[in-house]
């Protein structure tokens, strides 16, 4: 505490300009005292030198004017103590003396001075210097840090992504590169990376020489450029490399090095690869899901004959077997049958429970479709391949590639038509109208017709290699009126359908509409059966179902391609151009034939087999197509 007050004291404005006053006084008072001492003991006086001692000391720690105070109290002594003992000339010469001491002191003080502030202003230069290198240092030792750092993120950024630097040096053909190659390019530890012949040695045969010449020509246009190879490791295994190099030039334009990045790019190289080969398929199952959605949604628009198969006879159990032994085949099947049997049912369900069900089933009703527009249906086009063709299209076959396609009505394809559907079925190709390639196909025919075949193919209408084909595995779809067991049950299914559709409730089905629809021939078949129960729903009140017996009336006219001759008569002797009138009550039938004709025919009658009772009837004949003047229900 006492050093620390003493200090602040010290520190004190007037306090520090007195002390080198009193220092002054203080050393040439030291020197008097001595010289009495000297007196004292009679020893040898000094009092020169000891004021000497004293001015010095002052000028040197006080400064000036207290070094020019310690000079005029040294005189002032040695006036007035010791005057008597020297004479006048040695008073003059010491004062002399004195003077010259203080001028010299004086002199010496301020080079001191400007030493001082010299060695100060070098000190400082000297701190600031030591400063700023330590800065720098500490900043070298920063910059160091993070350029190994950014080195070693370098090198692991290469590793994971399979990549390598390299310099070529023009002028001794060494090779610079990166740790990384040694992974890349299988090369052992031991082994020298730095040759060119050694990147050689590793590339594929088949691409040494491109490589080469693609370094060549960069390096004569002193350009960039891009090379893409492959290597073969020492295990065998191949990869794929992109290097990107780049010409470094000298003052005078001369190449010094090529400087550039590799990379491996084989597992890149194999992902697009799949990724392409995942497009194509992804387009190819687009297309063909747009494609099959198409043939849906025309599908779809159709009104379906009905949902399920319904029924227990025999007749049907029959069919039904077949459809299971059928089906897990590919064999082309011929179905058969009169109009509204269900035909196109069973195509269904065979596909349905073939391997081929999880594809699309395209249905075309060949009956439906102008003769002339049949094989570009069924085929497809090019683009002009006629007039309105303005762009390509596909056909059925192409839309049920891999599928199922169903040739419903197939005897009323024209005969041009039916050699284009024979080779289908023999050579599985086809070419589209207007086109000349041939377009391989994978598909299964099922074809259906309610005509006769064997007499088509007996007037010339139908191909008989064409039936051969096609009738592979025939099915025979038995008419309503042979498996009257189940029109109960098919009465049933089709009011609760069709009553839920229209929002009603219909419990119970009245007796007598049973038994008329159990004796009802039903020459429409299950359509027929469907349609009236559709519309007995409609005019239902309550909750009974029923049929009006007028509806079970059948008024046909016949129809013929070529008009047949007036008096000319059928396979079973009655004159052309009749129409029938049948009317079917719960008793049997009765029918009516009239001549339409020739008037002057006179009618007669014959015994009806089914109800015994007579019945005017008459003989018609074969119209020359091979069709029955009686129309059939099919």
């Amino acid at each position: 505490m006492a050093n620390l007050s003493v200090t602040k004291w010290m520190a004190r404005r007037d306090v520090s300009r007195a002390m080198p006053y009193g220092l002054a006084i203080a050393s040439v008072t030291g020197a008097l005292v001595l010289e009495l001492i000297f007196t004292r003991f009679h020893l040898p006086r000094a009092f020169a030198a000891l004021a000497l001692s004293a001015i010095a000391i002052t000028f040197w720690y006080g400064g000036t004017k207290p070094g020019v105070v310690a000079v005029l109290l040294a005189i002032t002594i040695r006036s007035y103590m010791f005057e008597a003992e020297i004479s006048a000339v040695s008073r003059v010469l010491y004062d002399l003396v004195f003077v010259i001491f203080a001028v010299l002191m004086s002199w010496l003080k301020r080079r001191r001075n400007d030493l001082e502030e010299k060695v100060a202003e070098r000190t400082a230069e000297l701190t600031a210097a030591n400063i700023e290198l330590k800065t720098e240092i500490v900043q070298r030792k920063k910059a160091d840090e993070k350029l190994r750092r950014s080195e070693a993120y370098l090198l692991e950024g290469q590793r994971l992504v399979h990549m390598f630097s390299w310099a070529h040096d023009a002028a001794n053909g060494k090779v610079t590169a990166s740790p990384e190659v040694r992974r890349i390019f299988g090369a052992s530890p031991e082994e020298e990376v730095s040759t060119t012949e050694f990147f050689l040695s590793r590339i594929h045969p088949e691409d040494r020489a491109g490589a080469e010449r693609e370094f060549a020509e960069a390096g004569n246009a002193k350009s960039s450029y891009e090379s893409d190879y492959r290597i073969i490791l020492p295990d065998g295994s191949i990869k794929n490399i992109h290097t990107i190099g780049h010409p470094v030039l000298n003052e005078s334009g001369e190449i010094v090095e090529f400087v550039g990045t590799a990379m491996d790019v084989t597992e890149q190289r194999r992902a697009r690869a799949e990724l392409e080969t995942a497009f194509e398929e992804i387009k190819k199952l687009k297309d063909q899901l747009h494609d099959e959605n198409v043939a849906l949604r025309e599908q779809i628009d159709q009104a379906f004959m009905f949902e399920e198969i319904v029924g227990s006879s025999p007749a049907l159990h029959t069919v039904l077997s077949n459809i299971l032994k059928v089906a897990p085949t590919d064999s082309t099947v011929l179905i058969t049958g009169e109009t509204g049997t269900g035909k196109e049912l069973i195509a269904r369900a065979i596909h349905k429970r073939s391997q081929r069900s999880g594809r699309a089933f395209i249905g075309v009703n060949c009956a439906s479709i102008p003769s002339s527009l049949i094989a570009s249906e069924l085929f497809g086009h090019e683009k002009g391949a006629f007039t309105g063709a303005m762009q390509r299209h596909q056909g059925r076959f192409e839309l049920a590639h891999s599928g199922t396609i169903f040739l419903d009505e197939v005897g009323e394809l024209p005969a041009e038509t039916q050699i284009a559907l024979l080779r289908v079925l023999q050579e599985h190709q086809f070419e589209r109208v207007g086109g000349t390639r041939a377009l391989p196909t994978n598909v299964r025919v099922i074809a259906a017709t309610n005509r006769d075949l064997r007499a088509a193919i007996a007037s010339g209408t139908f191909r008989a290699d064409l039936f051969y084909r096609l009738n592979v595995f025939p099915i025979e779809v038995p008419p309503l009126r042979q498996r009257k067991e189940d029109i109960p049950m098919l009465v049933e299914y089709f009011v609760k359908r069709y009553a839920e559709k229209a929002g009603k409730q219909i419990n119970k089905i009245d007796r007598n509409t049973m038994e008329l629809c159990q004796t009802y021939p039903w020459p429409g078949n299950i359509r027929e059966l469907q349609n009236i129960i559709e519309r007995s729903v409609i005019l239902c009140s309550g909750e009974t179902f029923w049929i009006d017996e007028a509806w079970l009336t059948i008024e046909v006219q016949p129809s013929y391609r070529n008009p047949p001759e007036p008096g000319k008569r059928n396979h079973r002797g009655r004159p052309c151009g009749l129409r029938r009138k049948s009317r079917w009550t719960k008793w049997g039938r009765s029918q009516t034939w009239h001549s339409t004709l020739n008037p002057g025919f006179k009618d007669q009658t014959i015994e009806n087999p089914e109800t015994q009772i007579r019945t005017r009837t008459a003989v018609g004949c074969r119209p020359a197509d091979g069709n029955s003047g009686v129309p059939e229900f099919s």
